[in-house]
């Protein structure tokens, strides 16, 4: 009997000197360092496949299965020696070994309880990833739209400040851009408003100008009718003949209407061949008429025309080509009534503009 507890003792001895506790290769594993491990043996472009992942995974699980299973085989073993070279070895019953049952049992419904709230958990993450993923997404867009809007404020903020330091107060606000607008607004509408009223003035002008110059060159032929009539009588009858006070009254009857319609002031001689005539230019849009003097050079001692020349309150007016026809003609009716014409079509132009 003391040969076989000295041998069970001499085997436990062994047992424990060969450290085959699974304890020990747990805390091992715990305090082992993988940094160490050499990054092209590790195979971490592998790893970043699914499939590939999945298949380690599952090579883990068995190769933990097995060890778990030589654990518990190793350790009923342990006991096993433990129970038959001990002195006081536990009496085992059946009572004990249902109890024992009844635990496993037991340990057996809470690990399939488990089991089955770890499957949950793996089905609610698989529902959850995409989920996760998106809201991941939405919120990375998120993120890098917040830092582009911040760094747009930051712009804005710093464009404001260039603005303000180089626009002082007072600045220009809407409320008095506003203001400013509508009085914009009601002053176009007035001036509008005046432009029509002056354009209908302008037009009823001309429609009057055009009825004068009608008369005008009506009393023209009528007044040369007057003169031949004139030298016809005076080469007949003389400087005794009654009709010639009469033609003198009409003569100067033309005249004085001429004049109104051409708005003629007066005529003087400055000298032997120098004729100046005044003629008062009236514009509805204008509250004093202005003076337009035209004044006639002729050869001395002849009738011929010269030359002519003309001042609008003083300021000399260029002529042009206008005279030189009249001037080689010697027609004055057509030079003064040109010029008269020119400057009542300039002062109505400068009225348009």
């Amino acid at each position: 009997m003391s040969t076989s507890s000295d041998a069970a003792k001499q085997l436990q001895d062994k047992l424990e000197i060969t450290k085959l506790h699974i304890l020990d290769a747990r805390a091992d594993l715990k305090s082992y360092h993988f940094e160490s491990l050499d990054d092209s043996t590790s195979g971490e472009g592998a790893l970043s496949d699914p499939a590939i992942v999945a298949s380690d995974v599952a090579a883990q699980i068995l190769f933990l299965r097995k060890l778990k299973f030589q654990y518990l085989e190793q350790n009923a073993k342990d006991k096993y020696v433990k129970t038959i070279v001990s002195d006081d070895a536990p009496l085992i019953t059946a009572a004990s070994n249902e109890q024992i049952r009844l635990r496993n049992e037991e340990k057996k419904r809470n690990l399939k309880e488990e089991k089955l709230k770890l499957l949950e958990k793996q089905q609610d993450v698989r529902t959850l990833a995409p989920l996760v993923e998106e809201d991941y997404q939405k919120a990375r867009s998120l993120t890098s739209l917040g830092t582009s809007l911040s760094a747009k404020i930051l712009d804005a903020k710093l464009a404001l400040t260039r603005l303000r330091q180089a626009h002082p107060q007072p600045r220009l606000t809407i409320a008095t851009a506003t203001a400013t607008l509508d009085e914009q607004v009601i002053q176009m509408q007035a001036l509008d408003d005046e432009l029509q009223s002056s354009e209908k003035q302008m037009e009823e002008t001309k429609q009057k100008i055009k009825a004068e110059m009608r008369e005008v060159e009506r009393l023209r032929a009528v007044e040369k009718e007057g003169i031949a009539e004139l030298e016809h009588v005076g080469k007949e009858g003389g400087d005794e003949d009654p009709r010639l006070g009469k033609l003198y009254d009409w003569l100067q009857a033309a005249l004085t209407a001429q004049r109104s319609l051409l708005s003629l002031e007066s005529s003087r001689a400055e000298s032997e061949n120098e004729l100046r005539l005044t003629y008062k230019i009236v514009s509805p849009f204008s509250k004093m008429p202005k003076e337009l003097v035209l004044t006639l050079l002729f050869v001395p001692n002849t009738r011929q025309l010269a030359s002519a020349s003309a001042r609008l309150d003083g300021v000399e007016l260029d002529l042009g080509d206008m005279i030189y026809a009249p001037v080689q003609a010697n027609d004055i009716l057509t030079l003064v009534w040109s010029v008269y014409a020119c400057v009542k079509e300039r002062e109505a132009r400068s009225v348009d503009l």
